[in-house]
């Protein structure tokens, strides 16, 4: 039987705020029962402003101010009442660290200050057997400190999570974008050398039957890299993102210039003739920007071969001032004075303004249409 994937489970919040408000009023309870004198101090309304301190917790999502300025005002009312000790920090310790979740810092670090303050100020100007001591002060300075302090840092850390989280999704919609581009430069490469082969193939049977075979045999191999580049595309799409290679999803084979005399050869096929200059020396070009030098080249020669009815074409890639520089140009027919960009000449613009480089496309000053593309030779950073 396969072995089903396990789902996370979060705990609901509702049930979180419950058992924070149950150990709130259990440990203010256990105080007072814990005091030397509690058969005279501890009444049945201590217990029971026990049960309100915890029960003000309940507020901390919705009304977390409302929540610490009635459990400082409920502080003041318990010792009013001259109910048994239980400290003036302790009872506020879950209202001041729920504000400082809740973004409510301020809240917090005001009502904390409140409540240090007031008790000071009882035990300097009290008698002599409640004035205050340097554990009484260091005791609630420590409780309000820590209760702010552990809120803040859940508060951040949570936030951190739903960062991290939001970065995985949007370096994952990068990554589908880089590779539905790079899909698009193969498939639309193959597909216009099968499309001019079959117009070969077609034209060539009963008459040349050698130029006929030839033809669909560059259809047969076309094709074939076609629906392995698909097969290849969908099983990367298809894997899950949190997959055991560290989450990311794998990426297609590398590209490179190097790549660019295969281009040519499919495109001598149909009967174009291709000049290829390359003068880029080895290990100078960041891998990303060799495999796009090799994707403006691909869309280029794609375009001829759908829309310049050129006879030749010149493929350059030469570095030269810290730059590197290609040009695809065509002897075709141009695009005239209303080109309106498609999809790929737009993908390439867009490819090459990401990596710090330039585009331009348009009519060739002696006739045909020419791309032309600077690049850095290092992404920087």
């Amino acid at each position: 039987m396969p072995e089903q994937s396990e789902v996370p489970r979060t705990v609901d919040p509702r049930v979180t705020d419950v058992a924070l408000a149950i150990a709130m009023a259990l440990v203010v309870a256990v105080v007072i029962a814990a005091d030397p004198d509690a058969a005279a101090h501890a009444g049945p309304g201590a217990y029971l402003f026990a049960a309100g301190f915890g029960a003000l917790v309940l507020l901390r999502r919705r009304m977390p101010r409302t929540m610490v300025v009635l459990t400082v005002l409920g502080v003041f009312a318990y010792y009013t009442l001259q109910f048994a000790p239980i400290g003036m920090a302790l009872p506020a310790v879950a209202a001041l660290y729920s504000a400082a979740e809740m973004r409510r810092t301020g809240w917090a670090v005001g009502g904390g200050a409140v409540l240090v303050a007031v008790a000071t100020y009882y035990r300097v100007t009290g008698t002599a057997e409640e004035y205050l001591t340097p554990y009484d002060l260091v005791t609630n300075l420590a409780l309000v400190a820590a209760a702010i302090a552990l809120g803040v840092a859940v508060r951040l850390s949570r936030e951190a999570r739903v960062h991290e989280a939001h970065a995985a999704e949007q370096r994952l919609q990068a990554e589908r974008l880089r590779i539905a581009r790079d899909l698009h430069d193969v498939v639309g490469h193959n597909l216009s050398v099968i499309a001019l082969h079959s117009g070969v193939a077609s034209e060539a049977v009963g008459r040349d039957d050698d130029a006929a075979r030839g033809a669909l045999e560059h259809v047969r191999q076309a094709t074939s890299g076609t629906l392995r580049e698909l097969r290849s595309t969908v099983r990367v799409l298809r894997r899950p993102p949190d997959a055991a290679d560290g989450g990311s999803p794998p990426a297609p084979a590398p590209t490179s210039l190097t790549g660019i005399e295969a281009l040519a050869d499919s495109a001598r096929a149909t009967g174009v003739a291709v000049d290829v200059t390359l003068d880029v020396p080895d290990g100078v070009l960041d891998g990303a920007i060799d495999a796009a030098a090799y994707r403006i080249a691909q869309e280029s020669l794609t375009n001829v071969l759908r829309h310049a009815a050129a006879s030749r074409v010149s493929v350059s890639a030469r570095v030269g001032g810290g730059r590197l520089a290609i040009r695809v140009s065509d002897d075709g027919r141009g695009a005239g004075p209303h080109l309106v960009p498609g999809s790929g000449i737009s993908g390439m613009r867009e490819r090459v303004a990401l990596l710090g480089g330039t585009l331009t496309t348009g009519d060739a000053p002696g006739g045909g249409f020419a791309v032309a593309a600077d690049l850095p030779l290092r992404l920087e950073g």
